[in-house]
């Protein structure tokens, strides 16, 4: 098994998970492995990127599988994007092609990728997944993560820390609804399509709630998990975020990558970011075990154990 983004968040549990699953697992790694979650496991390292030709031709020999999770959320323009998320896709597919023609390639992408308009990030990832299956066609499965949480997530962090204000501002619109899922689902079901693929097919990973849920319901969970059951919510309104955003888009014209910017809000905004019935993932001895109180509460614990987010009264 081969496996791109092992260092990232996805990335770290995913290896954890396929290791305690029996499988033998080869990570592309700019570095020698250091990484709390997975620093015990048995797993081999090729040292480079995707751009390194010859370390991804050493990664994929031999591989029955392999899971393609590397992938930029933040850059400073969008050919940075694209270097990364399209054309780093397509030279690792190129070189399973030719050096691994049996392996099944899992691609994750993101479900922004269906909204490729909204930003250079969601244009860049529908770019990697056109380049995979034009590479590979059935010999690719795509995966649509919506928004992903859990420990060691540092991006959504800021939604809990939020969620300790007694004024809990709300980002998005009142009839947005947005999927979820926690990662240790998401790695779950990402090591049963390596098994079970349906290939050559786009899907998308969602909890038990696929329909999604509303910015006030997020809100009010991530409050109960850090403790905090009577709390109010403020719309913040769309001048204010948009003046934010701004500053976002000027640390880029500056050469600094913010999470922040127009871009990231025309997608936190987005009315529709549930999913429908036709793009779910149906795949067999797969459902999903953490709602989004049992996860949250999960995360929460995490944070605390580190002390990435103190107890209320501190």
């Amino acid at each position: 098994m081969a496996v791109t983004g092992a260092s990232g968040f996805i990335g770290r549990h995913l290896v954890r998970r396929l290791v305690e699953s029996g499988w033998q697992v080869r990570l592309l790694l700019r570095c020698d492995p250091n990484t709390a979650e997975w620093r015990d496991c048995p797993v081999q390292s090729v040292t480079g990127s995707l751009g390194d030709k010859a370390a991804l031709e050493r990664l994929v020999e031999g591989a029955s599988a392999v899971i393609h999770v590397a992938g930029l959320i933040k850059a400073t323009t969008r050919s940075g994007f694209f270097e990364v998320n399209r054309d780093g896709t397509d030279a690792l597919a190129r070189v399973v092609q030719r050096i691994a023609p049996q392996a099944h390639f899992v691609h994750l992408s993101s479900l922004a990728a269906r909204e490729p308009l909204l930003s250079d990030y969601a244009a860049s990832k529908r770019a990697g997944e056109d380049a995979a299956l034009e590479v590979l066609g059935e010999r690719v499965t795509v995966l649509r993560p919506p928004a992903v949480y859990g420990p060691g997530d540092r991006e959504t962090l800021v939604f809990f820390q939020l969620a300790r204000l007694r004024f809990v501002p709300l980002i998005g619109p009142a009839n947005a609804r947005v999927a979820m899922i926690h990662v240790h689902d998401l790695a779950r079901l990402i090591e049963r399509l390596t098994s079970t693929p349906p290939r050559g097919q786009v899907i998308t990973a969602a909890d038990a709630r696929p329909e999604g849920y509303r910015w006030e319901e997020v809100m009010l969970a991530a409050a109960r998990a850090v403790g905090r059951n009577k709390v109010r919510l403020a719309h913040v309104p769309l001048p204010l975020l948009r003046t934010v955003a701004l500053l976002g888009d000027a640390g880029r014209l500056l050469g600094v990558a913010q999470m922040l910017n127009s871009q990231k809000l025309r997608e936190l905004r987005h009315a529709d970011w549930s999913v429908a019935p036709k793009e779910l993932a149906q795949v067999p001895g797969w459902v999903s075990h953490f709602d989004l109180e049992t996860g949250f509460a999960d995360t929460v614990e995490w944070y605390r154990s580190c002390g990435w987010l103190p107890r209320l009264g501190r």
